[in-house]
């Protein structure tokens, strides 16, 4: 253990995931089990800047593993990215005897993470917090798993509405850079068509693939597609397009949006931000920093913070093959 790290400051920072809180429980209880002290950071780097702290301990944490969103709150903070911000993060941080952190969150708050440990050498760990899945260095993030029971329930009502009335719909999900929740969500709510970024299918093909799947007997269709996908420059614009293209169907679109981040985490999340958290904790006692912990091959590993910050996730193309044969 290291004689330098009695006091460890735990932070959730950009977008809310499901998992989070069983995180912070994670690293609250981890402290307690090794005696050493542990402080809650209120609304991410801006609570830091701000010297909103709380002293934390076991039963601080008393029944949050089951809730979504986060306890400590979560913020994007513009201060943070100037020197002046980091430099007042910095003063608090030492005044108030805190000797690492643990950030919770995603790309951005990792890479916040980084540039602070290289200005100040102040031991950092991330846990991977963000429903997109889309951090190098780990198969899952948390909340990820949690996202897409709420997106295949959610299809699997919409599907029944199309049926009745022999619909097509356009689910949009999350998934600005990366097609993980609309691909797996996708496939485990039978769509028709699934459209993400890493893939594209161009307009010609998707209206190939519905005129085949109206041929073949379907009288309804269900598209997945993540919202940074770049078939079209929004999906009211190609619901448009199928429709000129395809008056027979009538087309509507359901953006699913933020409920995709809410809700009672799955027993997979809260297992896995348990894991992560007992880690981070660990591993700075381990005299360890800068580094991501993550899940590969269902272990817990360590990847650099810059690798998981520069890294690309990689979509799964023996998935999209699966796609293409289950879907005919």
């Amino acid at each position: 253990m290291s004689a330098n790290i009695k006091k460890i400051g735990v932070l959730t920072s950009g977008g809310d995931s499901p998992g989070m809180n069983a995180a912070i429980r994670a690293v609250v209880r981890a402290c307690a089990y090794h005696n050493i002290e542990c402080a809650g950071i209120y609304r991410g780097y801006q609570g830091m800047i701000e010297g909103d702290f709380k002293e934390m301990n076991a039963r601080s944490v008393n029944n949050i593993i089951n809730k979504g969103g986060t306890i400590l709150k979560s913020a994007r903070s513009k201060d943070f990215m100037t020197k002046e911000g980091r430099e007042k993060a910095h003063e608090n941080l030492v005044s108030n005897n805190i000797d690492a952190i643990v950030v919770i969150g995603g790309n951005g708050s990792f890479t916040g993470g980084l540039i602070f440990n290289e200005e100040y050498g102040f031991p950092v760990i991330g846990i991977p917090g963000t429903i997109d899945n889309d951090i190098y260095g780990t198969s899952f993030t948390l909340g990820y798993d949690t996202a897409l029971n709420t997106v295949v329930e959610v299809i699997d009502k919409i599907r029944d509405t199309a049926s009745s009335h022999n619909r097509l719909f356009f689910v949009e999900v999350m998934g600005r850079d990366a097609g993980h929740i609309a691909l797996n969500a996708g496939i485990g709510a039978g769509a028709e068509e699934i459209l993400i970024p890493e893939e594209d299918m161009g307009l010609d093909r998707l209206l190939e693939s519905l005129r085949k799947s109206k041929a073949s007997g379907k009288s309804s269709s269900i598209v997945v597609i993540a919202e940074g996908d770049k078939i079209g420059k929004n999906v009211f614009e190609l619901k448009d397009y199928v429709e000129e293209n395809m008056p027979e169907y009538d087309v509507r679109v359901s953006i699913l949006g933020h409920m995709q981040r809410g809700g009672t985490p799955s027993c997979f999340d809260r297992v896995l931000a348990s894991r992560l958290g007992v880690k981070a904790v660990e591993t700075l006692l381990e005299g360890k920093s800068n580094y991501m912990v993550g899940l590969l091959k269902d272990e817990i590993v360590l990847t650099p913070l810059e690798n998981a910050v520069k890294g690309k996730s990689q979509i799964d193309k023996e998935l999209i093959k699966v796609s293409d044969i289950v879907s005919i």
